[in-house]
Protein backbone atom coordinates (compact mmCIF):
# COMPACT_ATOMS: atom_id res chain seq x y z
CA UNK A 1 0.00 0.00 0.00
CA UNK A 2 1.31 3.42 -0.88
CA UNK A 3 2.15 5.71 2.03
CA UNK A 4 0.19 8.94 2.34
CA UNK A 5 2.44 11.98 2.57
CA UNK A 6 0.54 14.12 5.06
CA UNK A 7 1.48 17.76 5.61
CA UNK A 8 -0.42 17.97 8.87
CA UNK A 9 -1.83 21.28 10.11
CA UNK A 10 0.54 23.65 11.90
CA UNK A 11 -0.80 25.30 15.03
CA UNK A 12 -1.24 29.04 14.55
CA UNK A 13 0.35 29.55 17.94
CA UNK A 14 3.66 27.94 16.91
CA UNK A 15 6.14 30.79 16.67
CA UNK A 16 5.50 34.14 15.08
CA UNK A 17 2.99 34.46 12.24
CA UNK A 18 4.17 35.84 8.93
CA UNK A 19 1.72 36.17 6.05
CA UNK A 20 2.18 37.62 2.60
CA UNK A 21 0.55 38.98 -0.53
CA UNK A 22 2.31 38.03 -3.76
CA UNK A 23 0.68 39.55 -6.86
CA UNK A 24 1.97 39.22 -10.41
CA UNK A 25 2.57 42.60 -12.11
CA UNK A 26 0.38 41.90 -15.14
CA UNK A 27 -1.83 44.94 -14.58
CA UNK A 28 -3.35 47.17 -11.87
CA UNK A 29 -5.11 45.70 -8.86
CA UNK A 30 -8.78 44.82 -9.38
CA UNK A 31 -11.50 43.70 -7.00
CA UNK A 32 -10.45 40.03 -6.98
CA UNK A 33 -6.87 40.85 -6.04
CA UNK A 34 -8.05 43.27 -3.33
CA UNK A 35 -10.06 40.43 -1.78
CA UNK A 36 -6.91 38.30 -1.53
CA UNK A 37 -4.77 41.15 -0.24
CA UNK A 38 -7.33 42.10 2.40
CA UNK A 39 -7.93 38.55 3.64
CA UNK A 40 -4.22 37.75 3.89
CA UNK A 41 -3.60 41.07 5.68
CA UNK A 42 -6.39 40.54 8.21
CA UNK A 43 -5.53 36.91 8.93
CA UNK A 44 -1.89 37.79 9.66
CA UNK A 45 -2.85 40.76 11.81
CA UNK A 46 -5.42 38.65 13.68
CA UNK A 47 -2.51 36.83 15.31
CA UNK A 48 -0.31 39.88 15.70
CA UNK A 49 1.79 38.77 12.76
CA UNK A 50 3.69 40.45 9.97
CA UNK A 51 2.33 40.91 6.46
CA UNK A 52 4.93 40.92 3.70
CA UNK A 53 4.70 41.93 0.06
CA UNK A 54 6.37 40.12 -2.82
CA UNK A 55 6.01 41.01 -6.49
CA UNK A 56 6.01 37.75 -8.45
CA UNK A 57 7.63 39.05 -11.62
CA UNK A 58 9.58 35.92 -12.53
CA UNK A 59 7.46 35.52 -15.70
CA UNK A 60 8.95 38.53 -17.46
CA UNK A 61 6.99 38.24 -20.76
CA UNK A 62 3.66 38.53 -18.89
CA UNK A 63 4.68 41.63 -16.96
CA UNK A 64 3.23 45.06 -17.69
CA UNK A 65 5.55 48.08 -17.40
CA UNK A 66 4.63 50.18 -14.39
CA UNK A 67 2.26 47.56 -12.96
CA UNK A 68 4.35 46.82 -9.87
CA UNK A 69 4.44 50.47 -8.83
CA UNK A 70 0.70 50.76 -9.50
CA UNK A 71 0.06 47.77 -7.22
CA UNK A 72 2.04 49.37 -4.40
CA UNK A 73 0.14 52.64 -4.77
CA UNK A 74 -3.22 50.87 -4.73
CA UNK A 75 -2.38 48.91 -1.58
CA UNK A 76 -1.26 52.06 0.21
CA UNK A 77 -4.37 53.93 -0.92
CA UNK A 78 -6.51 51.18 0.62
CA UNK A 79 -4.59 51.32 3.91
CA UNK A 80 -2.92 47.93 3.43
CA UNK A 81 0.58 48.72 4.65
CA UNK A 82 3.13 45.92 4.52
CA UNK A 83 6.07 45.17 6.80
CA UNK A 84 9.67 45.35 5.63
CA UNK A 85 10.99 45.85 2.10
CA UNK A 86 9.15 44.72 -1.01
CA UNK A 87 10.65 41.55 -2.51
CA UNK A 88 10.88 41.07 -6.26
CA UNK A 89 10.94 37.47 -7.44
CA UNK A 90 13.04 38.36 -10.49
CA UNK A 91 15.89 39.28 -8.11
CA UNK A 92 15.81 35.84 -6.47
CA UNK A 93 17.27 33.81 -9.33
CA UNK A 94 20.29 32.61 -7.32
CA UNK A 95 18.00 30.98 -4.78
CA UNK A 96 15.95 29.33 -7.50
CA UNK A 97 19.12 28.05 -9.21
CA UNK A 98 20.40 26.58 -5.95
CA UNK A 99 17.13 24.70 -5.40
CA UNK A 100 17.16 23.35 -8.95
CA UNK A 101 20.77 22.21 -8.58
CA UNK A 102 19.92 20.39 -5.37
CA UNK A 103 17.01 18.56 -7.00
CA UNK A 104 19.13 17.70 -10.04
CA UNK A 105 21.97 16.29 -7.92
CA UNK A 106 19.43 14.07 -6.18
CA UNK A 107 18.25 12.69 -9.53
CA UNK A 108 14.82 14.25 -9.11
CA UNK A 109 14.87 16.57 -12.14
CA UNK A 110 15.32 15.86 -15.84
CA UNK A 111 15.12 17.70 -19.19
CA UNK A 112 11.97 17.50 -21.31
CA UNK A 113 11.46 18.65 -24.90
CA UNK A 114 7.76 17.83 -25.23
CA UNK A 115 5.77 20.74 -26.65
CA UNK A 116 2.48 21.93 -25.21
CA UNK A 117 0.75 20.97 -28.43
CA UNK A 118 2.08 17.41 -28.26
CA UNK A 119 1.05 17.02 -24.65
CA UNK A 120 -2.42 18.43 -25.29
CA UNK A 121 -2.92 15.96 -28.12
CA UNK A 122 -1.53 12.83 -26.49
CA UNK A 123 -2.14 13.16 -22.74
CA UNK A 124 -5.08 12.63 -20.45
CA UNK A 125 -6.23 15.83 -18.79
CA UNK A 126 -6.61 16.97 -15.19
CA UNK A 127 -9.70 18.56 -13.67
CA UNK A 128 -8.54 22.01 -14.72
CA UNK A 129 -8.03 20.89 -18.32
CA UNK A 130 -4.24 20.83 -18.21
CA UNK A 131 -2.48 17.74 -19.61
CA UNK A 132 -1.22 15.12 -17.15
CA UNK A 133 2.39 14.54 -18.13
CA UNK A 134 2.77 10.94 -19.41
CA UNK A 135 6.52 10.69 -18.77
CA UNK A 136 7.75 10.73 -22.37
CA UNK A 137 11.18 12.19 -21.51
CA UNK A 138 11.76 10.44 -18.19
CA UNK A 139 14.31 8.09 -19.76
CA UNK A 140 15.81 10.61 -22.19
CA UNK A 141 14.73 13.55 -24.31
CA UNK A 142 12.93 12.76 -27.55
CA UNK A 143 13.83 15.90 -29.53
CA UNK A 144 17.45 16.85 -28.69
CA UNK A 145 17.39 19.77 -31.13
CA UNK A 146 14.71 21.59 -29.10
CA UNK A 147 15.18 23.79 -26.01
CA UNK A 148 14.46 21.70 -22.93
CA UNK A 149 12.33 22.44 -19.91
CA UNK A 150 13.22 20.81 -16.58
CA UNK A 151 10.64 18.58 -14.91
CA UNK A 152 10.46 17.22 -11.38
CA UNK A 153 9.94 13.50 -10.90
CA UNK A 154 6.96 12.84 -8.66
CA UNK A 155 6.55 9.77 -6.52
CA UNK A 156 3.58 7.42 -6.49
CA UNK A 157 2.53 8.87 -3.15
CA UNK A 158 -0.78 10.61 -2.45
CA UNK A 159 -0.30 13.92 -0.64
CA UNK A 160 -2.80 15.39 1.82
CA UNK A 161 -3.03 18.63 3.74
CA UNK A 162 -5.59 20.48 5.83
CA UNK A 163 -6.74 23.74 4.29
CA UNK A 164 -7.72 26.23 7.00
CA UNK A 165 -10.86 27.19 5.08
CA UNK A 166 -11.72 24.35 2.71
CA UNK A 167 -10.81 21.43 4.99
CA UNK A 168 -8.92 18.25 4.03
CA UNK A 169 -7.52 18.05 0.50
CA UNK A 170 -5.73 15.10 -1.07
CA UNK A 171 -4.07 14.70 -4.46
CA UNK A 172 -2.19 11.87 -6.15
CA UNK A 173 0.53 13.80 -7.94
CA UNK A 174 1.59 10.98 -10.24
CA UNK A 175 -1.93 10.19 -11.44
CA UNK A 176 -3.49 13.65 -11.33
CA UNK A 177 -0.57 15.90 -12.35
CA UNK A 178 2.46 13.91 -13.47
CA UNK A 179 6.04 15.16 -13.47
CA UNK A 180 5.74 18.94 -13.55
CA UNK A 181 7.87 21.75 -14.94
CA UNK A 182 10.15 23.60 -12.53
CA UNK A 183 12.13 25.51 -15.17
CA UNK A 184 10.66 26.43 -18.53
CA UNK A 185 12.28 25.84 -21.90
CA UNK A 186 12.91 29.59 -22.21
CA UNK A 187 15.07 29.47 -19.07
CA UNK A 188 12.57 31.13 -16.72
CA UNK A 189 11.79 29.38 -13.47
CA UNK A 190 8.29 28.00 -13.13
CA UNK A 191 5.94 29.41 -10.52
CA UNK A 192 5.86 26.20 -8.47
CA UNK A 193 9.58 26.23 -7.70
CA UNK A 194 9.98 29.99 -7.35
CA UNK A 195 7.09 30.39 -4.91
CA UNK A 196 8.32 27.58 -2.66
CA UNK A 197 11.87 28.91 -2.50
CA UNK A 198 10.78 32.50 -1.90
CA UNK A 199 8.16 31.67 0.74
CA UNK A 200 10.84 29.81 2.70
CA UNK A 201 13.40 32.60 2.23
CA UNK A 202 10.92 35.15 3.59
CA UNK A 203 9.98 32.92 6.52
CA UNK A 204 6.31 32.77 5.50
CA UNK A 205 4.24 30.70 7.93
CA UNK A 206 0.72 31.48 6.68
CA UNK A 207 -0.59 31.66 3.12
CA UNK A 208 -4.06 33.01 2.33
CA UNK A 209 -4.76 33.14 -1.41
CA UNK A 210 -7.28 32.45 -4.16
CA UNK A 211 -8.87 29.05 -4.55
CA UNK A 212 -7.61 28.75 -8.12
CA UNK A 213 -4.25 27.80 -6.55
CA UNK A 214 -5.65 24.98 -4.41
CA UNK A 215 -4.67 22.30 -6.95
CA UNK A 216 -1.11 23.68 -7.04
CA UNK A 217 -0.62 23.37 -3.29
CA UNK A 218 0.27 19.63 -3.19
CA UNK A 219 3.02 20.28 -5.75
CA UNK A 220 4.39 23.03 -3.56
CA UNK A 221 4.23 20.90 -0.41
CA UNK A 222 5.99 18.09 -2.29
CA UNK A 223 8.78 20.49 -3.27
CA UNK A 224 9.01 21.75 0.31
CA UNK A 225 9.43 18.17 1.48
CA UNK A 226 12.16 17.37 -1.06
CA UNK A 227 14.06 20.58 -0.29
CA UNK A 228 13.70 20.26 3.48
CA UNK A 229 11.71 23.49 3.75
CA UNK A 230 8.92 24.23 6.26
CA UNK A 231 5.31 23.99 5.13
CA UNK A 232 3.12 27.04 5.91
CA UNK A 233 -0.55 26.84 6.74
CA UNK A 234 -2.82 27.37 3.73
CA UNK A 235 -6.27 28.90 3.32
CA UNK A 236 -7.85 29.13 -0.13
CA UNK A 237 -10.48 31.80 -0.66
CA UNK A 238 -13.41 31.69 -3.08
CA UNK A 239 -12.44 33.19 -6.42
CA UNK A 240 -14.39 36.27 -7.52
CA UNK A 241 -16.04 35.52 -10.86
CA UNK A 242 -18.20 37.51 -13.24
CA UNK A 243 -21.73 36.61 -14.34
CA UNK A 244 -20.29 34.22 -16.93
CA UNK A 245 -18.32 32.34 -14.29
CA UNK A 246 -14.97 33.74 -15.41
CA UNK A 247 -12.38 34.76 -12.84
CA UNK A 248 -12.09 38.53 -12.47
CA UNK A 249 -8.77 39.51 -13.99
CA UNK A 250 -6.97 41.35 -16.72
CA UNK A 251 -7.90 38.71 -19.29
CA UNK A 252 -11.62 39.09 -18.56
CA UNK A 253 -11.56 42.88 -18.54
CA UNK A 254 -11.83 43.42 -14.79
CA UNK A 255 -11.81 47.13 -14.00
CA UNK A 256 -8.91 48.53 -11.97
CA UNK A 257 -9.69 49.64 -8.44
CA UNK A 258 -10.93 53.20 -8.21
CA UNK A 259 -8.30 54.86 -6.02
CA UNK A 260 -10.70 57.72 -5.33
CA UNK A 261 -13.12 55.32 -3.58
CA UNK A 262 -10.97 52.99 -1.46
CA UNK A 263 -13.49 52.80 1.35
CA UNK A 264 -16.24 51.44 -0.89
CA UNK A 265 -13.91 48.81 -2.33
CA UNK A 266 -12.87 47.67 1.15
CA UNK A 267 -16.50 47.44 2.24
CA UNK A 268 -17.38 45.36 -0.80
CA UNK A 269 -14.38 43.08 -0.25
CA UNK A 270 -15.39 42.53 3.38
CA UNK A 271 -18.90 41.61 2.25
CA UNK A 272 -17.49 39.21 -0.33
CA UNK A 273 -15.48 37.60 2.49
CA UNK A 274 -18.59 37.13 4.63
CA UNK A 275 -17.63 39.68 7.30
CA UNK A 276 -20.83 41.80 7.21
CA UNK A 277 -19.46 45.29 7.97
CA UNK A 278 -22.04 47.82 9.23
CA UNK A 279 -23.37 50.15 6.53
CA UNK A 280 -22.53 53.23 8.57
CA UNK A 281 -18.86 52.55 7.80
CA UNK A 282 -19.47 53.15 4.09
CA UNK A 283 -18.41 56.79 4.13
CA UNK A 284 -15.43 56.28 6.42
CA UNK A 285 -11.75 56.36 5.41
CA UNK A 286 -9.77 53.11 4.98
CA UNK A 287 -8.13 53.40 8.40
CA UNK A 288 -11.51 53.37 10.16
CA UNK A 289 -12.84 50.49 8.07
CA UNK A 290 -9.69 48.45 8.64
CA UNK A 291 -9.80 49.11 12.37
CA UNK A 292 -13.29 47.59 12.44
CA UNK A 293 -12.16 44.73 10.20
CA UNK A 294 -9.16 43.87 12.36
CA UNK A 295 -11.35 43.78 15.46
CA UNK A 296 -14.03 41.59 13.87
CA UNK A 297 -12.21 39.47 11.26
CA UNK A 298 -12.87 35.72 11.38
CA UNK A 299 -11.58 33.45 8.63
CA UNK A 300 -14.26 30.89 9.46
CA UNK A 301 -16.94 33.31 8.21
CA UNK A 302 -15.51 33.28 4.69
CA UNK A 303 -17.66 31.08 2.41
CA UNK A 304 -15.83 27.76 1.96
CA UNK A 305 -16.70 27.52 -1.73
CA UNK A 306 -14.55 27.47 -4.90
CA UNK A 307 -15.95 30.65 -6.44
CA UNK A 308 -18.40 33.45 -5.76
CA UNK A 309 -20.10 35.66 -8.32
CA UNK A 310 -19.43 39.33 -7.77
CA UNK A 311 -21.22 41.61 -7.92
CA UNK A 312 -24.32 39.50 -7.16
CA UNK A 313 -26.29 41.80 -9.47
CA UNK A 314 -24.45 42.11 -12.79
CA UNK A 315 -25.78 45.65 -13.29
CA UNK A 316 -24.17 47.18 -10.22
CA UNK A 317 -20.67 48.40 -9.47
CA UNK A 318 -18.65 45.57 -7.83
CA UNK A 319 -17.58 48.01 -5.12
CA UNK A 320 -21.12 49.10 -4.27
CA UNK A 321 -22.25 48.09 -0.80
CA UNK A 322 -25.98 48.82 -0.72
Amino acid sequence: MRRLLDAGPRSVGEGSVRGRFAPSPTGPLHFGSLVTALASFLEARRYGGEWLLRIEDVDVPRGTPGAADAILRALERHGLHWDGPVWYQSQRRDGHEAALERLSRAGLAYPCTCSRRELAAHSTHARDGSPIYPGHCRDGIRQPDRPAAIRLRVADTPLAFQDALRGPFKQDLEREVGDFVIRRADGLFAYQLAVVVDDAAQGITQIVRGGDLLDSTPRQIYLQTLLGLPTPTYAHLPVAVDRHGHKLGKQTGAAPLDLDRPGLALMAALRFLGQDPPLELSGEPPATILAWARAHWRLERVPAIPARRWPPNARVDPCRVD
